[in-house]
């Protein structure tokens, strides 16, 4: 039997989902390792990326441990997409900027990239990288500039730096200092996650 929630939990729930960006987000695409994915819900909260979006089209979505993502699965909401045209028009209608993370030979580094709008960005596979579906729907890529011998980071790695370069864009813009829901969205967000 649930206890009921205390006040403290409830101004907790309000403070976070204050800074939730619901205007930036990640599209996993057939991230198959759960402690990767895990460890990308884990980053997401802890930029306040509200939710993230989930095209698996050869593998199934991994099961992940509450264990393995500190519970961050339970406060980040993530919405699976099978059309991959319609989940890259659907993100589009809405506003945002679509970047993909190929080493391409027009691919910009990470710092020249805006991420004060609203923007997704799309992490591959591990092995094979992003669907060729979603080569021509997303011709923009960024790279994260690399220093060593190796030309890539581990998905999980490039996603928390990624989302640090958009926190500290965001930050500095103020984005954090309002909420990006209204109060009509905030109350149905906290009546959501005193449930969970």
């Amino acid at each position: 039997m649930r206890t009921s929630i205390t006040e403290q939990r409830i101004h907790r729930i309000r403070e976070v989902l204050a800074k939730r960006q619901k205007d930036l987000t990640l599209i996993l695409n057939n991230i198959h390792d759960p402690h990767n994915v895990s460890a990308i819900l884990r980053s997401c909260d802890a930029f306040g990326v509200h939710g993230v979006q989930l095209y698996y089209t050869r593998e199934s979505f991994p099961l992940v441990g509450k264990r393995s993502s500190a519970s961050a699965k339970k406060w980040v909401d993530r919405v699976r997409h099978h059309d991959a045209a319609a989940m890259i028009s659907g993100l589009r209608a809405q506003g945002f900027q679509i970047i993909g993370t190929s080493l391409t030979a027009d691919a910009k580094p990470l710092p020249e990239w805006d991420f004060t709008g609203p923007t997704a960005v799309l992490l591959g596979n591990e092995h094979r990288g992003q669907d060729p579906a979603l080569d021509a729907l997303i011709p923009d890529n960024l790279f994260i500039p690399m220093q060593g011998m190796i030309q890539s980071l581990n998905v999980s790695v490039a996603a928390a730096v990624i989302l640090y370069e958009a926190w500290r864009q965001r930050q500095a813009r103020g984005c954090y200092d309002r909420p990006s829901f209204d109060s009509e969205e905030m109350e149905e967000l906290v009546c959501s996650w005193m449930t969970r």
